[in-house]
């Protein structure tokens, strides 16, 4: 078994326009400063990373490094769940997805997919010269406006979806093997990779690519009324990142899993800050280090109630609390009575 490094935190959200939050540096000290030990960089924000020039000079990629070093802080991943979802967009969502992009690729769906796919390219190099060996993604959808099968879905629809999916990911998960880097994908409502079962037809798709593997986030399952432990004895091989965040879901007779088109704070189901919710995480923690997960648990926060800063400040701690340092010994060795073949026989009567 292996001790689960962290406590690492994903500055997606916490990014912002006034100090300390509109700069690399300031923001990892301010991790720092707060306990966490390992920082997950979002790589559409300009002001973390320049992700092609990373994947191009190493150089740069050991400078960036540098400034989270500087901090006391290691890079745990590089994510690219913007870039993901537009490697399959289906058209109904084009307006809604655009803001994702750049401006010269807006408004025109190849070009869009065109560079979300150069995008995860890039991020496979950037993530080797930065010495990682996992990334963060969504895998996108071309089928989530069927998900509920009203009108019905014309048969061999779905294998239809899963096959371009595959297509339009497998020249991906190759370059990110070619790299050494474990592409993980974020199992999320939203995506056509929502769901154990959608994730094992996609890796059919693509003939169980090695790269093809998981980032664990128990909040999606706990809105999806999935049991989100057993999920980690189905899947724990290729389980390679890890999104502590926590959820609850409170349904009642006017509400369920689908939320009543609410804003978040009144949804049934919602995120929580860590502690807030219902996530049994000690269970999770206890399931992964038995597991052999050797991988960063890395705090995301997502919360409609709770203000950013005091969710990260307890978000440290709760994570450091809940990682297990591995024992070296069983606890009943002090009984032992030493064995060799010999003494085996004797005992088993032969």
């Amino acid at each position: 078994m292996k001790t689960i490094k962290g406590p690492g935190i994903f500055l997606a959200q916490f990014m912002g326009d006034k100090a300390p939050f509109n700069d690399l540096s300031t923001i990892c000290k301010w991790a720092a400063d707060l306990g966490f030990v390992g920082v997950q960089i979002p790589t559409w924000d300009p002001r973390c990373i320049d992700l092609q020039k990373a994947a191009e000079s190493k150089t740069y990629a050991d400078e960036v490094k540098g400034i989270v070093e500087a901090a006391g802080l290691q890079i745990t991943e590089l994510s690219t769940h913007l870039q993901g979802q537009l490697v399959a967009s289906h058209p109904a969502y084009d307006e809604l997805f655009d803001g994702f992009a750049p401006e010269n690729v807006r408004g025109n769906s190849k070009a869009r997919t065109a560079w979300a796919v150069e995008q995860l390219k890039y991020a496979a190099k950037a993530s080797a010269n930065l010495g990682l060996n996992a990334h963060a993604t969504f895998s996108g959808a071309l089928l989530w406006h069927t998900v509920y099968p009203w009108p019905q879905r014309p048969a061999g629809l779905v294998e239809t979806g899963f096959t371009e999916l595959a297509k339009r990911w497998t020249p991906i998960l190759d370059v990110f093997d070619e790299n050494g880097v474990d592409l993980c994908y974020e199992i999320h409502p939203g995506e056509d990779l929502h769901d154990g079962i959608s994730y094992e037809m996609f890796l059919e798709k693509t003939n169980n690519h090695k790269r093809a593997c998981l980032l664990y986030d128990p909040s999606h399952f706990v809105l999806q009324c999935l049991d989100y432990l057993s999920y980690i004895d189905h899947y724990h091989e290729r389980i390679k990142m890890f999104h502590v965040k926590d959820a609850e879901f409170n349904p009642s007779g006017k509400q369920g899993v689908y939320g009543g088109y609410q804003n978040w704070v009144d949804r049934a189901g919602r995120f929580r800050s860590l502690g807030d919710g219902q996530v049994d995480f000690s269970a999770i923690f206890s399931k992964l280090t038995a597991y052999d997960y050797s991988g960063w648990a890395v705090m995301e926060w997502e919360c409609a109630i709770k203000h950013p800063e005091d969710g990260a400040k307890e978000g440290a701690v709760f994570i450091k609390d809940k990682i297990i340092r591995v024992t070296e010994k069983a606890f009943d060795d002090f009984a032992g009575t030493g064995s060799n073949e010999e003494f085996n026989k004797k005992i088993l009567g032969i």
